[in-house]
């Protein structure tokens, strides 16, 4: 049994991103064929393609999932905390193709020379269907407003309570980075 609580202390991801841990452990896996471990290191390179994300779901109940970085740009000075990654809404069933994506997936970028990034994936449990028709929709193309975004708030806004699932990796610059930047506009 993984200490999935005691790992997001000890990575700091409590109280950086949120304050209680999910106890469930989420499961997030790339077409690279890589499986996302609590806190093991990956590199942008394998982890460029939206993945698969499973997680204990009921059918009749609707979930938002979230991907952020709160070491943007660096652990450091993490002026832009969190910069999120992914944000998608109203997931029915956990069936993401009936979810509303409000920020598309875009990989992790960590400038060259700012060490490890910690990346975390969480998953809410909704209270109903929520209204997300204020929130921006981000296509996987644009960094525009994504920085200095808290999940944390977000879930406080829609009433998401804390999140039921998680999981995270950390990542620093490979030869990836300049390629997904080089995607991103704005």
């Amino acid at each position: 049994m993984t200490d999935i609580q005691g790992l997001f202390k000890q990575h700091c991801v409590v109280p950086d991103v949120i304050n209680t841990a999910p106890s469930e452990l989420l499961n997030v896996q790339y077409s690279s064929g890589v499986n996302v471990e609590l806190g093991k290191e990956l590199t942008p390179t394998q982890v460029k393609d939206k993945p698969i994300v499973k997680w204990a779901a009921k059918e009749n109940e609707y979930y938002t999932l979230a991907m952020v970085d709160p070491d943007a740009p660096s652990r450091e000075n993490p002026k832009f905390r969190e910069w999120h990654h992914w944000l998608v809404g109203n997931i029915f069933g956990g069936d993401f193709n009936k979810g509303e994506i409000l920020s598309d997936y875009i990989g992790s970028g960590p400038p060259k020379g700012t060490g490890l990034h910690r990346y975390v994936f969480l998953v809410y449990k909704q209270p109903q269907k929520c209204d997300f028709s204020k929130m921006p929709k981000l296509p996987s193309n644009s960094g525009d407003k994504r920085g200095k975004f808290s999940i944390s708030k977000f879930a406080q806004q829609y009433k998401l309570g804390s999140p039921i699932a998680g999981n995270f990796y950390v990542a620093q610059y490979d030869d990836y980075v300049p390629k997904l930047y080089a995607k991103l506009k704005g």
